[in-house]
């Protein structure tokens, strides 16, 4: 086919493709109480999808031109010189962490038995490359309203074994990253910081994810933007970035990008553990790893995304004030979230935790949402060290974990998503306010 026809049948696609997102993706009036408001979602369009049957036309469908635009976009947008994609946020947690187990960090590389500071108040794919790494999660506790880590007991957790801290960015509100990252250089500790749920969240100005060794996004569904499954690696350090590839493309030494050959442009000249010297170093392995790769598919829908990500930053800023303030009457009730201090979050949803003083109890106020349509979410896994599978695993308690019990018991959060406007929002408040 020459690209002329190939051009002209694109475009006759497009424009099927154009009516039918007209369509399908046009919202619904909004029926209180009986139009679902879900905690998080997607906002789709005509962009995205078009993307994605471009690519898909492409016949390429694993890695290609549409992963390396987006790669070099997002990079670009965040300030960093290294970004590689994954295919879930949580395997872009396993692949960061990982990195920072491999050989070439020679004596500061994490080993097992290492231990690693973070907090139990968080979802387990935080935790769970820890694990997997055979090192060992030391948990302290969190603050309350910001639901990030508590900076004043970090040091007390530091013993000799002590080789990282791996914390994620709560909801979007970053926590206090000058104190941490302070504490890192001093002790010579990496920084692991999950920005899946901060993308587009600030600290003094700059990204979050931008102040340690390594971070990790997201773009499930739910997330700030998506590609459906979907996640990355971002770094200014080129060892970590080599290193993460390395893991995310089976354990292989070679650089070379899909489809490419002899990057390195002596590709039978290597001489690497026990083989022969000459073998083919697309076929050397320098580290045990996976094959956690998306699809151009993906990255295509990911790169529509992009274009819109500062709008959907906005409406969530608009969407949490909204919420903040005419909730702001409830407060002997409930502890409304708070930033915290030097943050600008992009907040992933509206955290709340009952009061000491509130007299119902969380199940029955969120199955009052539920019964109203209005979709809620816990803050993910309360407690880990009390979740079945983290029961007789290797970790250590530092501190008392008083706030994060806390957590366990009474705090939940409602949507911010894009997709949600003051319609919607305003019933969100009404059925609230109506439960006091």
């Amino acid at each position: 086919m020459s690209d002329t026809e190939d051009n002209k049948i694109r475009t006759e696609i497009e424009k099927l493709v154009e009516n039918f997102c007209d369509l399908k993706f046009k919202k619904p009036s909004f029926i209180p109480g009986k139009t679902e408001i879900p905690a998080s979602g997607k906002v789709l369009g005509f962009d995205e999808i078009k993307n994605i049957v471009n690519a898909s036309l492409d016949g390429w469908l694993t890695t290609g031109r549409f992963n390396s635009n987006f790669q070099i976009t997002l990079a670009k947008y965040l300030g960093v010189k290294h970004l590689i994609t994954a295919n879930s946020g949580s395997s872009a947690n396993l692949i960061a962490f990982s990195s920072l187990t491999s050989h070439l960090h020679k004596d500061k590389a994490i080993k097992p038995g290492d231990e690693v500071i973070t907090v139990a108040a968080g979802f387990p794919t935080t935790i769970n490359p820890i694990f997997q790494n055979a090192a060992v999660p030391v948990f302290i506790d969190v603050k309350i309203p910001t639901y990030n880590v508590d900076e004043k007991l970090v040091e007390a957790a530091i013993t000799k074994k002590t080789k990282a801290i791996m914390l994620a960015h709560t909801l979007g509100n970053t926590f206090n990253v000058d104190k941490i990252v302070e504490i890192c250089k001093k002790n010579n500790l990496w920084l692991v910081e999950d920005n899946c749920d901060a993308l587009g969240t600030k600290y003094k100005g700059r990204f979050s994810g931008t102040f340690g060794d390594v971070a990790t996004l997201s773009f499930y569904p739910a997330h700030h933007i998506t590609m459906g499954e979907g996640g990355a690696v971002f770094t200014n350090n080129l060892k970590i970035k080599r290193v993460s590839e390395s893991f995310r493309d089976w354990g292989r030494d070679c650089y070379c990008e899909p489809g490419k050959e002899n990057t390195c442009n002596k590709r039978f000249e290597w001489q690497l553990g026990k083989l022969p010297f000459g073998y083919d170093h697309k076929y050397i392995y320098s580290h045990i790893g996976f094959n956690m790769k998306i699809t151009d598919m993906q990255a295509a829908c990911g790169l529509a995304q992009l274009n819109k990500l500062d709008i959907f930053i906005k409406k969530r800023k608009e969407n949490f004030s909204y919420l903040k303030t005419n909730l702001k009457n409830l407060q002997d009730n409930l502890i409304l979230p708070e930033e915290e201090r030097g943050a600008e979050p992009s907040w992933f949803g509206f955290p709340i935790t009952l009061s000491k003083k509130c007299k119902i109890k969380r199940k029955d106020l969120i199955n009052k949402l539920y019964e109203k349509k209005i979709g809620t979410r816990l803050l993910f896994s309360g407690n880990l060290t009390k979740q079945p599978a983290f029961v007789g695993k290797n970790f250590r308690v530092s501190s008392k974990l008083t706030n994060t019990d806390h957590i366990m018991e009474n705090t939940f959060w409602v949507g911010l998503y894009p997709g949600l406007g003051e319609e919607e929002l305003s019933y969100v408040v009404k059925v609230i306010k109506d439960c006091f």
